[in-house]
């Protein structure tokens, strides 16, 4: 295992683990402020969002860990502010971020969906980098991997002496193959909010497979806690996809249909 501080400045460690969440929220706020002017938003308006949606989700992955944890951080109540230890949950972050961007979307009269949709590859970009911090800290690792011809990385990853399924690395793939498909689909998507529902349906399914086998998931009794959040999610996603189509939704806001026309005809892949 490498280890997980990557240098000390005063004394003090800075862990890979960190520098990943840093380096994943600058790229991720890069993006999305791109997209956004690409669509004609007002970049101060869209930074704006991304300094209140931030901090908070963050907030929210820590406060969503740390509750599924509660025996553990009752017992050390001065690791429940320790972030940079690892322990953040993204569907936290990922359910903060919603109440932020419909109270945000409300106050500044602008479309939730539209804004959800300029988000949610950076998002999933975000995630597919912040993974590799569980790798440095050695955790989000799955079953005991038994068979020597599978014993490499990464189809395994050896912790504690021990060699273990790399779900850390399942996971992360999937959420870069989520981010490319997103960036195509973003272009093409019939209807304001799209892209979202896309990737809360397509993480929901890597989510659930990925988590069915780590070793240290996030109960609620027997049940693991994001295996079953992401099936809700999916089927949200869906339910809601359904009824824009049989209920005749309008395809795009007029706000959305305004910025669309405005959008450039970058090629995707210089966009990516």
């Amino acid at each position: 295992m490498i280890d997980p501080v990557a240098f000390y400045i005063f004394g003090k460690e800075v862990r890979w683990y960190g520098i990943l969440i840093a380096a994943a929220v600058l790229l991720g706020i890069y993006l999305a402020v791109r997209e956004a002017k690409r669509l004609g938003y007002d970049p101060d308006m869209f930074i704006d969002f991304c300094l209140w949606v931030i901090p908070i989700s963050i907030v929210g992955a820590r406060i969503y860990y740390v509750v599924f944890q509660w025996d553990y951080y009752r017992a050390h109540p001065s690791e429940i502010i320790a972030i940079w230890h690892g322990g953040i949950a993204i569907y936290g972050a990922v359910l903060a971020g919603i109440l932020v961007g419909i109270i945000f979307a409300k106050v500044r009269k602008v479309d939730f969906w539209g804004l959800a949709d300029i988000v949610a590859p950076s998002l999933i970009l975000g995630q597919a980098i912040g993974r590799w911090g569980n790798f440095f800290n050695g955790e989000a690792y799955g079953y005991l991997v038994s068979s020597p011809k599978w014993q490499w990385f990464p189809a395994a990853v050896y912790i504690d002496g021990q060699w273990h399924m790399a779900t850390f690395f399942y996971e992360s793939m999937w959420d870069l193959a989520v981010f490319i498909f997103l960036m195509w689909y973003r272009k093409r998507k019939r209807y304001s909010g799209d892209v979202f529902l896309g990737y809360l349906a397509l993480y929901g399914i890597g989510r659930f497979i990925v988590e069915g086998l780590r070793t240290d998931s996030l109960m609620w009794g027997p049940l693991r806690v994001s295996q079953v959040l992401s099936l809700i999610l999916i089927a949200v996603a869906v339910l809601i996809r359904v009824c824009w189509m049989r209920t005749g939704k309008q395809q795009f806001s007029m706000e959305d249909a305004a910025l669309q026309a405005n959008a450039n005809d970058e090629d995707d892949v210089g966009d990516i």
